[in-house]
């Protein structure tokens, strides 16, 4: 095989509140050559999600923090071309942690979830990977919507939030979702069929919200954080579910928030109420992903849920992509193409 070169980011200085671009370095090195029991894998996709945001602080979470001079960790898509494992031949498509850069090296124990019968690499990253994963095992195991109950979505366009509205839908639930702009609103009750959308830009958001709410409400999709969290809290009927996604409003934060204590209230309110809250991450549910694959592709050949990408091409770009999506810039799934994509249709 000719000797290939691989661009990859790294993190060159911990950022301040939010990422700046001299928080990152391009650089290039030659790929890696695959050792007995690896495989190589050219990226095709690499998605942009909140999380890429937690990785980049010291601080120790569900997965240790990205170091400095390391490549920045992210979850993509791609193709082996080169292997000497006998888990990957040459032509598979494979998810993993990618990470920003061009070329990486698998092993047999990376967490991939074969999609029978699928082969379109953005409706893997879109619907079938992390994205619908979490949506879907946020809702069918925390949520758990009711015929008639109200499930409140923050972040209702993006790629998560999207599709958690259109479950709760399915499961008979009324969906009202949260997003900033006019344009987002509208895409979420036209397109995607939500039963309302509230502008958390709005001067009287916790006026509109109330009022989308009439019955209160039974589940509320965590995505963002204060304020919109402030919003929803006085809105709970008795043991509503909260599941806990994301905080994507707070993880810009180089401190605490000014202001009173709100803790006593949520407090008081989780008891009075009888309230639960569950954080999750989808790979808590991995023995469950079939289930999570059969209803998917059903609920996809039924037209029932779509999905919607924001597209950046050239791997060089992810870190103003990045910054674009922890400003609530992006419209869809953010996802940076790095290759060619030998599944996408032709022009």
């Amino acid at each position: 095989m000719p000797e290939l070169t691989n661009r990859q980011i790294l993190l060159r200085r911990r950022p301040t509140g939010l990422v700046q671009p001299d928080d990152t370095e391009l650089v290039t090195n030659p790929a890696p050559e695959p050792a007995e029991g690896e495989a190589l894998l050219r990226t095709t996709y690499v998605g942009l999600d909140a999380a890429v945001r937690t990785w980049l602080d010291g601080q120790p979470g569900y997965l240790p923090p990205v170091e400095l001079g390391d490549i920045i960790r992210a979850a993509g898509i791609g193709e082996v071309v080169a292997s000497r494992c006998d888990a990957f031949a040459v032509g598979d498509v494979v998810t993993t942690l990618t990470g920003f850069q061009e070329y990486v090296i698998i092993r047999d124990d990376v967490f991939s979830t074969p999609i029978p019968g699928e082969t379109n690499q953005l409706a893997i990253m879109s619907v079938y990977g992390p994205t619908g994963a979490t949506a879907y095992f946020g809702m069918t195991d925390i949520g758990r919507p009711k015929q008639g109950e109200t499930v409140v979505v923050s972040a209702a366009s993006g790629a998560v939030g999207s599709v958690v509205g259109q479950i709760a839908r399915i499961k008979g639930a009324r969906a009202v979702g949260i997003a900033g702009g006019p344009d987002k609103c509208r895409y979420v009750t036209g397109e995607l069929g939500f039963d309302a959308c509230v502008d958390h830009r709005a001067a009287d958001f916790p006026e509109q919200l109330k009022a989308a709410c009439p019955k209160g409400v039974d589940v509320y999709f965590e995505n963002v954080g204060v304020p919109v969290f402030d919003a929803v809290l006085p809105l709970f009927n008795p043991f509503a579910r909260i599941p806990v996604c994301g905080l994507i409003a707070h993880y810009n934060a180089a401190e605490l928030p000014p202001g009173p204590d709100h803790l006593p209230l949520l407090l008081r309110t989780i008891l009075s109420r009888r309230l639960t809250f569950r954080g999750f991450l989808f790979f808590d549910y991995a023995s469950q992903f079939p289930d999570f694959v059969t209803d998917m592709k059903a609920w996809l050949s039924e037209g029932r849920i779509k999905y919607r990408e924001d597209i950046t091409d050239g791997l060089e770009n992810a870190p103003r992509e990045l910054i674009r999506l922890l400003k609530g810039e992006n419209f869809g799934k953010k996802i940076i193409r790095v290759s060619l994509d030998p599944t996408a249709p032709k022009q």
